[in-house]
């Protein structure tokens, strides 16, 4: 598997920006320690703000590593998500040309359930709600890919480098139009039987295959678990953690406390990672690597991180990290097994 990656969430905003604190300072010091700690030679950078993606892209490439620039203009319909698809690749261009042959697109992520006009609904919510009839009907497979085409026809015209596009396992996507078949695909329990065989039709392709999107939370029955579910906080709790000056003093809770288990996460983890290894993918990017909203708390009641995939448990209230004394954070388990698997099966490098 010669891409090893990791998520790294400049900003992705569905309902409130997932990082409302953009430091670029801290952002290049995390890439720094994706690329030489964690061993990841490849890194997907997601969010909504084309200005973060670059900058933050930017750092990535500086550091050696290979990006996957993926923009991300949730919850509004084909012509505003088109029109921030195309100004993204004009940014990624620039980029490439300095870095050429180090720099792949995405044209988007999950767009049934993120983009609104291929399916029922106005909100996400209400789009989950219609997917289990559009899978039946497989209906939204149709103007999925004509959608993909006109977005994949607009990137080409600004940026020279691949293309690919993050997958739901439930849509047929006409891989012809990529450089890369890609797939956000979340193991279970429930799947197992199955989980290799909905690689099938991306193998299939001929295209190259890449997970673009996997993880488990950090808790019991986390494999056991799809990655949809509901959010497990106290919205009312979350709202001051919002606010950047009540941060400090705010304590977001948890609905329902749940018994945390680092070392089923990281277990986890390098078990699919072998898995896909095994089947063949060139690549494969975990789920993910920082979740500010998500921090952990000494008192189960308030410990969100147990609902969270990041390999990192984050701390409010400005404290400091043991490992990385200048970050708000510190590695779980997850992080350290991910690490070894990495660079232990190093490979020869992609390029």
């Amino acid at each position: 598997m010669m891409r090893r990656g990791v998520l790294y969430d400049v900003g992705r905003v569905m309902g409130a920006n997932w990082r409302p604190d953009y430091d670029p300072g801290v952002v290049r010091r995390e890439l720094e320690i994706i690329k030489t700690d964690l061993h990841c030679n490849t890194v997907k950078i997601c969010g909504r703000d084309i200005g973060r993606l670059t900058a933050a892209s930017r750092s990535a490439l500086e550091l050696g590593l290979e990006v996957w620039f993926s923009p991300e203009l949730w919850n509004k319909p084909p012509d505003a998500t088109l029109d921030h698809i195309t100004r993204a690749a004009v940014a990624a261009e620039g980029l490439r040309e300095t870095w050429p042959g180090r720099v792949v697109f995405s044209v988007g992520t999950e767009l049934t359930l993120f983009m609104r006009g291929i399916i029922e609904g106005r909100t996400f919510g209400k789009r989950i709600r219609a997917m289990r009839e559009a899978i039946t009907s497989e209906a939204h497979n149709k103007p999925l890919n004509a959608f993909l085409g006109e977005a994949t026809a607009g990137v080409r015209k600004v940026f020279g480098g691949p293309l690919t596009y993050a997958s739901l396992p439930s849509e047929r996507v006409d891989w012809h139009m990529f450089d890369f078949a890609g797939i956000d695909h979340y193991w279970s329990e429930t799947i197992k039987d199955r989980y290799l065989g909905t690689l099938e039709s991306l193998f299939a392709s001929g295209k190259p295959v890449v997970v673009t999107e996997f993880g488990f939370l950090t808790r019991v029955g986390a494999d056991k678990t799809s990655a949809m579910g509901p959010q497990n906080f106290v919205i009312a709790s979350m709202v001051p953690y919002m606010i950047p000056f009540v941060r400090p003093f705010a304590r977001p809770r948890v609905k329902t406390v749940h018994e945390r288990d680092e070392g089923l996460q990281a277990r986890s983890l390098v078990r699919q990672l072998e898995l896909l290894e095994g089947a063949g993918v060139v690549g494969a990017f975990v789920f993910n690597f920082v979740s500010p909203l998500y921090p952990q708390g000494s008192n189960p009641k308030h410990d969100l991180d147990t609902d969270s995939f990041s390999l990192v448990k984050s701390y409010s209230g400005g404290r400091r990290g043991t490992t990385y004394p200048d970050m708000t954070w510190d590695p779980k388990e997850s992080f350290h097994a991910v690490a070894d698997y990495y660079a232990t099966h190093a490979g020869q490098d992609q390029r």
